[in-house]
């Protein structure tokens, strides 16, 4: 005889999980009591939402499912932005919430939320289980459908009876798994192939414009392969970021509202555009209609809703990016002549590079380029959301995936401290650092907590402008400077993580920013730095909500 707890445990140990983000409540306490004698390690958060986004960093890092745990009602609830951000930017996660008793169910009983409904629109799918027995196979499903496809996030309701309920056998091994309404399309359609393939070798201007699906299939070295086989410039969305190595010569940056003027001028001016595991975001494509108005469009996907969903396509092919790149990589024949749309391509880098001023203030530009030239691309860098995320995508070289996290279509605020710590568990290898705003780290500084009590080594720089630093940036450019609401009174950053025993250094001067950042990676354990960045810097370029991404604030026009 066991207890639903009991086989839930060993469901989740089947399935590999070896971290489970979580904080505990009465509904949970059977789960929690099973994971007191199990191999499985738990880590306690100081919130629930920072459950679910350590174990959205654990996966985005991993290439593994995050699995997060939160007792019924209020913290379940408190999942659902971190479910969201999972969901908004397919990321694989598993969230385990408790539940009143079945026979209370609907009564308004003491912590109740019907969860399930709550997230129905920001899972992939989810279950009440009802019945201890089908625990095992759930949960088979459920990192199966999460993992499987376009990854996206799985919430598994369990009632507090169902989990200390006594039964006969193993509640289900799980077995295989046959969903017959859930078939996702791997392999592309041949003849759709080829027609892209003719286009490729037609085309006279083609650009790749590749996005997060390509980090999400582990597609980076068949992109990188077809590419440069195919003499092909590629930009990358803010999520793509990593699948190519920053300083390639075929590397144009980040596109889009924030993008780099040679991206934003090479998808308006091309012939082709190779639209491969992305999905037309309004902050790519700015004024829809005049986004690669010129081009003949091919859209490679596994997600057949994405297809021709903002942006009419010309060869859909459906199918993980992976397999597709592969097969074009074999049966590509006729490689396009560029050469002289690539100089044109590099013409726009030399002349409009990412740049900021070279002087003697301290601006977050040169906080990240110094990080950056420290790591040389090997450590793991998470965001927050804000000015710190587009400077960090701007100047920061990226060059293998999964190096990048950060909350893409939500924007989260808050999202960078808690999945740094997600990051560090699933590859302990590798420094995590943290790149916040002052606004964004207020969002979870509670976490502080939870790397003392672990002693996670993760770093936290705090681009520090006393702003919400976005916002007033629209403020400036399009309300006149009328800061309404956005200015925030300074906070003692190394005080407060000194106060949970976290160490870190203020940094006020241009001169202490390298030997800062030094001390900060030597460091054990975790650290803060606190950098007292220009107050006013903007993010360019910019290209206005509405406006074509041609269209840039912070570029000499062409």
């Amino acid at each position: 005889m066991k207890t639903g707890a009991k086989i839930l445990i060993e469901a989740l140990q089947r399935e590999g999980v070896d971290t489970i983000f979580g904080y505990p409540g009465g509904s949970v306490l059977p789960i929690y009591d099973e994971l007191y004698d199990s191999s499985i390690r738990h880590i306690l958060v100081r919130h629930e939402q920072a459950a679910a986004h350590a174990a959205d960093g654990y996966a985005r890092a991993s290439g593994r499912v995050g699995v997060c745990l939160a007792t019924s009602g209020p913290g379940a609830c408190n999942l659902v932005t971190g479910i969201a951000t999972a969901y908004m930017d397919s990321v694989p996660v598993v969230a385990l919430t408790g539940q009143v008793p079945t026979g209370m169910l609907g009564n308004d009983a003491f912590q109740e939320s019907d969860i399930t409904g709550i997230t129905m629109p920001v899972t992939k799918h989810n279950y009440l289980v009802k019945n201890g027995a089908d625990i095992g196979q759930v949960v088979r499903e459920a990192f199966y459908i999460a993992g499987t496809g376009r990854p996206g996030p799985v919430l598994i309701d369990l009632p507090k009876d169902v989990t200390t309920n006594q039964m006969a056998g193993d509640g289900g091994d799980g077995g295989e798994v046959l969903l017959r309404g859930y078939q996702p399309t791997y392999r592309g359609h041949v003849r759709q192939i080829e027609k892209a393939l003719a286009l490729v070798g037609e085309a006279e201007r083609p650009v790749i414009y590749a996005g997060g699906g390509v980090v999400h299939s582990n597609a980076s070295a068949e992109l990188l392969a077809f590419a440069e086989r195919a003499a092909v410039p590629v930009t990358t969305t803010l999520m793509g970021l990593g699948s190519l190595p920053c300083d390639h010569p075929l590397n144009l940056g980040m596109l889009g509202m924030h993008g780099t003027a040679a991206a934003n001028y090479a998808i308006t001016e091309s012939d082709l555009l190779l639209a491969v595991g992305v999905r037309f975001d309004d902050r790519v494509t700015g004024k829809l209609e005049a986004f690669a108005p010129n081009a003949t469009i091919v859209h490679i996907d596994i997600d057949p809703a994405e297809i021709g969903k903002n942006k009419a396509v010309d060869v859909p092919i459906v199918g993980d990016v992976k397999t597709v790149l592969a097969t074009m990589l074999e049966r590509m024949q006729k490689h396009p002549q560029t050469e002289g749309w690539r100089n044109r391509v590099s013409g726009w880098k030399q002349r409009h590079p990412v740049t900021f001023p070279d002087d003697d203030h301290l601006r977050p530009q040169y906080v990240i380029r110094q990080l950056s030239d420290i790591l040389k691309g090997e450590g793991i860098i998470v965001s927050e959301v804000g000015q710190n995320q587009m400077w960090t995508a701007l100047h920061y070289c990226f060059r293998k995936p999964r190096t990048w996290l950060t909350s893409g279509g939500l924007g989260t605020m808050g999202y960078g401290f808690p999945a740094a710590i997600g990051a560090h568990f699933a590859r302990p290898d590798m420094p995590v650092i943290d790149i916040a705003g002052d606004g964004s780290f207020q969002m979870n500084i509670q976490e502080l907590g939870t790397v003392a009590q672990y002693d996670i080594p993760v770093k936290v720089f705090v681009l520090n402008n006393m702003f919400l630093g976005m916002v007033r940036q629209w403020q400036e450019l399009f309300y006149d400077r009328r800061y309404s609401y956005t200015e925030l009174p300074p906070v003692d950053f190394v005080g407060i993580a000194k106060a949970y025993g976290v160490d870190g250094i203020r940094v006020e001067e241009k001169d202490g920013v390298r030997p800062a950042i030094e001390a900060a990676l030597a460091a054990d354990g975790p650290f803060v730095l606190d950098f007292r960045i220009e107050r006013e810097e903007n993010v360019f370029p910019m290209a206005p909500a509405g406006a074509a991404i041609n269209e840039m604030i912070g570029v000499h026009q062409e």
